[in-house]
């Protein structure tokens, strides 16, 4: 099983449609793939339709207890092949209870490690900030994807990433291989164009050579979670950024 959080300290970048696009992908592929829902905002889980009221199970049971399983706690979705952890906005008072309560920082992993052998793919919609919720998921997580939007102001929130990657990556002493996916582009902007090419010449080595073009398609959640394959400029896009992570990962364990 892979997991995979999908991550970046600054909210707006198409960081929840990138998590649908790309466990879409993986189920379409013929992966068993779980999308779990990290964001108290819970954009991933409305997304899907399921209602705030009553409060669904969901994500922040993970947190409660042990005895919590992901496999117990997983919804279908109308996307054959993928199933969805709920989030809650009770996910937000987490923070305050971690500095108290023990154990509450490695929950996320041992959850996740309760569930291997169910799913092939596991990817972990991360809250656009740096707290209790992305630093668990940093610490279970096999790779990160960083959705980036193609924006000068950005390009500040990819290198605070970058920096928290690194951080995590050195507190649990094995790598944590990123890849970042240009965002949101239009190629008739100046600041777009720019943007981008800042990117490529920054991060050649871990930068998607493409970019998600700004489509309108994708911001329908009817469109992007519906069982129907999802078509138009911005799901090519995403399935071509899908298999240059797998193809990439794959050229990584025959090296190793």
């Amino acid at each position: 099983m892979e997991i995979w959080a999908i991550a970046n300290q600054k909210g707006g970048v198409g960081k929840t449609t990138t998590s649908i696009c790309l466990a879409r992908g993986l189920a379409a592929a013929g992966k068993r793939v779980l999308l779990l829902d990290l964001d108290p905002h819970a954009s991933a889980t409305r997304s899907f339709g399921v209602p705030a009221e009553p409060t669904p199970a969901g994500t922040h049971e993970v947190f409660l207890s042990a005895t919590n399983l992901l496999v117990n706690l997983a919804r279908g979705t109308a996307v054959d092949g993928l199933q969805l952890v709920a989030a809650q906005p009770a996910l937000a008072t987490l923070e305050r209870r971690g500095a108290t309560q023990p154990g509450l920082g490695l929950a996320l992993g041992r959850a996740l490690h309760a569930a291997r052998g169910s799913y092939d793919h596991v990817l972990l919609d991360c809250p656009p900030t740096l707290g209790l919720l992305m630093v668990n998921a940093l610490a279970a997580a096999d790779r990160l994807v960083i959705p980036t939007q193609t924006d000068p102001l950005a390009l500040h929130g990819l290198a605070d990433m970058l920096r928290t990657a690194t951080m995590v990556e050195r507190s649990r002493r094995r790598p944590l291989p990123h890849y970042i996916l240009p965002t949101l582009y239009d190629r008739r902007t100046r600041s777009g164009v720019q943007s981008l090419d800042t990117l490529r010449d920054s991060h050649e080595q871990r930068i998607w050579p493409g970019a998600v073009p700004t489509d309108t398609k994708l911001r329908d959640p009817a469109v992007i979670t519906g069982a129907e394959e999802l078509q138009g400029r911005g799901a090519e896009a995403y399935a071509k950024a899908l298999n240059w992570i797998l193809n990439v990962a794959d050229r990584r364990r025959e090296a190793a």
